[in-house]
This record gives structure tokens, C-alpha cells and sequence, in this order.
């Protein structure tokens, strides 16, 4: 049962960084993305380049269905569609604002995190032993780096929490060197580039 939790612990917070990560980098959008079914069913059929069978797959639905929004038969998609349509557009949506921003993150700027999560690195008693914190920390941007290119690549949970623990707490950048850091039980979590 205990590994049951830990898995799904783990998985939240994997989702809050991913969900943070998207959402620093919807707010660095120059324009608002697509908000009616019709037009963003439109968006998705450019981006996959006309077929409206690849949209139909990406939103797990039939391409009949698909073709209702884009001719305007259909207009009021069930919940679960219209949050695949949300998702999927603002995840396609300008493409070169984003790729911009995280390279700027990874190269000179970095990034910001912050966030409410249990941190702790020391022993039972002192100042470093784990508790709720709140924390906001300026990532290097070779902490940066590590972060989007991990994300990128599928990351696992493990790799994604031992990331933003070292970020916070600088391993490479001196600090408290080669320290076991906990990482856990995150409440909330924002990333700002």
C-alpha cells in the first residue's frame, strides 16, 4: 500500500510541474489561442497539416465528429472533448514564442520556481529538517536547461523531483553540496520564466 501512495504522490507532482511548465509558458503568449470549438478544431486541422483524421486521433474521437465542428453542425462539445480541444490547442499554439522562451531560459535567463512543498535535508531537530516550506528560488539557467530538456524527454517522476530539489537547493553552484534533499507532498507549484 505504501508504494501505491508513493507512486501516486509522485505522479501528482510530476503533473504539477508539467502543468506549471505549461502554464509559464501560456502566459508568454503574444496572442490569445483559438476559444470556439469551430476554430480551434480549425487550428488543429492546419497543424496536422489538413488531416482531419490525425486530429480526430489526437482528441480521441471519430472524424465525423471533427467534421461537425469544422463545418458548424456541431457547436457545444461534451466536457471531455472540450477540455481535449482546450489542451491541445494551447499545447500547438505559437510554437515559436515558446521554443524562444525556453531557449532564453536555458542559455541566459532561467527561470523562477515557487512553490509550497515539504523540503528537507538535515536532521531531526535543526533548521534543515524537513517541514512544509514556502519557497521561491531563481533557476540557473543550467538548472533550466536540465528541467525543460528532462520534461522533453519524458522525464520520470524521480528525475523530475531530484531536478527542482537541486535547482533549490544548488548543488552545482556550491551550496549544500551532495546533500539527500526530500522533496515531497507539493501543495502548489508555479514555474515563471
Amino acid at each position: 500500500m505504501d508504494d501505491q501512495h508513493t507512486m501516486q504522490q509522485q505522479a501528482r507532482l510530476r503533473d504539477k510541474i508539467l502543468d506549471s511548465l505549461g502554464r509559464a509558458e501560456r502566459a508568454l503568449f503574444t496572442r490569445l489561442a483559438p476559444k470556439s470549438p469551430r476554430a480551434q478544431m480549425k487550428f488543429l486541422r492546419t497543424r496536422a497539416k489538413g488531416s482531419t483524421q490525425a486530429v480526430a486521433e489526437r482528441l480521441g474521437v471519430s472524424r465525423s465528429t471533427v467534421e461537425r465542428y469544422l463545418s458548424g453542425a456541431s457547436r457545444r462539445p461534451q466536457k471531455r472533448l472540450q477540455a481535449a480541444l482546450v489542451e491541445e490547442t494551447e499545447a500547438q499554439w505559437q510554437p515559436q514564442v515558446r521554443a524562444q522562451a525556453r531557449q532564453r531560459a536555458a542559455t541566459t535567463g532561467g527561470f523562477v520556481i515557487s512553490c509550497r512543498a515539504y523540503f528537507g535535508f538535515g536532521p531531526e531537530g535543526t533548521s534543515d529538517a524537513g517541514r512544509m516550506r514556502d519557497i521561491s528560488a531563481a533557476v540557473s539557467p543550467a538548472h533550466a536547461d536540465r528541467i525543460l530538456a528532462a520534461q522533453e524527454g519524458g522525464a520520470t517522476d524521480d528525475d523530475l523531483h531530484e531536478l527542482v530539489a537541486d535547482a533549490y537547493f544548488r548543488r552545482d553552484g556550491g551550496g549544500r553540496a551532495g546533500v539527500h534533499v526530500e522533496f515531497k507532498d507539493v501543495e502548489w507549484l508555479n514555474i515563471k520564466f
